[in-house]
């Protein structure tokens, strides 16, 4: 029998050429394997960019993870502790999104593989008050009024500013989250965070309707940025919003936390769940189409005289009146862990209006009134944000306001 060499624990770690040759491993192998594990182009097309005249993930396609985090201003920040907390934001968010280390980054090998990072930010009330004084805040900037659905908690509820961090990798979101607070404690401190996830990157066609945690398609409705009319209810051309001049380019936004009962939407039948969105399971048609394209047939009855599409289901509560009630809107699957029983999960709930209380308030007073989802769905939290435009290279995220 050949007698295998043995290698010593100091050889190994000393990575002598005597272990190298025992492993048959030249110096051709090892160059190989190294760049194997690292190609010179990693990532270059995972990169989107920072700078311009909007905040990229307004209109950009949605990664795979998000990572909410919601901050209170500290006692002492005034206008010149904010202006130098959004350049650090700013220069940091830029750097990272590039696969770029920040300055002083500890851990600068997690900043190579950006893999799609976006991070945004959204000013609440308090915040656009003590940078800029009570003549700059939208009218709309304030706490939704109160509907009978929420069973809201202080701690998901508000917030003076808003970070997202967006990437189809976790780890890069870990990465880059961690530098924010880092960088910002002498300036806020946190006051929630939630994780979002989505389907995997590339695992279904660029463009597929996400699916939420009962199955249902999710966002089928709503202006896409390639239309006109996102530029009209999302950056408001063409309307008379009455927002401040130092918001052009950017919009308003509503966060809601609504937690999914899915232990009791596990015992509904199939038709009934179907009946209670108004569209099909197994592809987001409307119940009187046959594709998620088609347009709902509200009129349609069925042989007992009554609506196909019930009074009751969420798309026609949702259905817009024709009267500026357009949202944009995106959302993320959520789940918490728990040591005390079974954890929450839920959807995490974005829409962008230039104002908020026209377009987003009066869907939600109908969807308030009478939609079946409400049996299963309940906001436990809920904040609206100013959303700054971008900014320009030597610029910072809010140099508009500040």
């Amino acid at each position: 029998m050949t007698e295998v060499p043995r290698i010593s624990r100091r050889a190994l770690l000393g990575g002598s050429a005597a272990a190298a040759g025992a492993l048959g491993l030249g110096a051709a192998g090892g160059a190989a394997l190294q760049a194997h594990a690292a190609p010179a182009d990693w990532g270059k097309s995972e990169v989107r960019p920072f700078y311009g005249l909007h905040q990229t993930a307004v209109y950009s396609p949605p990664t795979a993870h998000a990572r909410f985090m919601t901050f209170d201003l500290l006692d002492g920040a005034d206008q010149g502790a904010i202006r130098r907390m959004l350049r650090i934001i700013s220069e940091d968010a830029a750097a990272l999104s590039q696969g770029q280390a920040p300055i002083a980054d500890p851990e600068p090998e997690l900043s190579v593989v950006p893999a799609n990072l976006m991070i945004s930010l959204g000013f609440g009330e308090e915040l656009v008050r003590r940078a800029a004084g009570e003549a700059a805040v939208p009218r709309w900037l304030k706490p939704l009024p109160a509907f009978g659905v929420d069973k809201l908690e202080e701690r998901y509820t508000g917030g003076d500013l808003l970070v997202v961090v967006q990437s189809d990798d976790p780890v890069t979101i870990s990465h880059a989250a961690r530098t924010i607070l880092r960088q910002t404690v002498s300036f806020v401190s946190l006051r929630w965070v939630q994780d979002g996830f989505r389907r995997a990157h590339g695992s279904e066609p660029e463009g597929t309707t996400m699916r939420n945690l009962f199955g249902q398609v999710d966002g089928t409705k709503g202006p896409h940025p390639s239309d006109e009319s996102f530029a009209q209810f999302v950056w408001g051309e063409g309307l008379d919003h009455g927002n401040p001049p130092w918001l052009h380019g950017g919009t308003g936004y509503v966060l809601r936390r609504i937690t999914m009962d899915l232990d009791t939407w596990d015992t509904v039948d199939r038709p009934d769940r179907e009946r209670s969105m108004g569209r099909t399971l197994s592809n987001g048609a409307p119940l009187t189409g046959e594709k998620e394209s088609d347009e709902p047939d509200y009129e349609a009855r069925n042989e007992l005289g009554l609506p196909v599409i019930p009074d009751f289901a969420h798309m026609r509560r949702a259905h817009t009146t024709g009267h500026g009630d357009v949202i944009s809107r995106r959302g993320y699957n959520f789940e918490a862990d728990s040591v005390d029983g079974p954890g929450e999960a839920g959807l995490l709930f974005e829409a962008f209006a230039v104002d908020p209380v026209k377009q987003f308030v009066p869907i939600q007073r109908r969807l308030d009134e009478l939609d079946m989802l409400n049996l299963w769905t309940t906001p436990t939290g809920s904040a609206v944000y100013a959303i700054p435009p971008g900014c320009q290279p030597g610029g910072y995220i809010g140099d508009t306001l500040v």
